[in-house]
Formats: C-alpha cells, sequence, structure tokens
C-alpha cells in the first residue's frame, strides 16, 4: 500500500491531478464550456495513462 501512494505522489500524477482540478474550477467558474473541458480532460487522461501503458509494457 505504501509503494502505491509513493508512485501515486510522482510528477506526472500531481500534474494530473493538478490540471484537471483547475480546469474544474474554469468550468464551473464559466471560463471554459463543458464540451472544452471533455476535451482537454481526455487528452490529459488519455497522455497520463499512455505514458503508464508504455512504462508497463517495456517492463
Amino acid at each position: 500500500m505504501k509503494e502505491r501512494l509513493i508512485k501515486l505522489i510522482d510528477v506526472k500524477s500531481l500534474m494530473t491531478l493538478l490540471l484537471t482540478g483547475g480546469f474544474i474550477g474554469l468550468t464551473f467558474a464559466g471560463e471554459i464550456t463543458g464540451g472544452q473541458f471533455l476535451t482537454i480532460f481526455t487528452m490529459v487522461v488519455g497522455f497520463y495513462f499512455g505514458i503508464q501503458a508504455n512504462k508497463t509494457g517495456q517492463e
């Protein structure tokens, strides 16, 4: 469990969480639309999980 927590708190994970939180905040503030949020969020999460899958495939 401790190892999983340590892996969760790496730079890419933190950036993904911060970007997600930021875009949620911008959506609620009315700065971006729900559609724009969905596009951006899909790209960020897709990139993150693509990197994770690539790492798993190389090990």
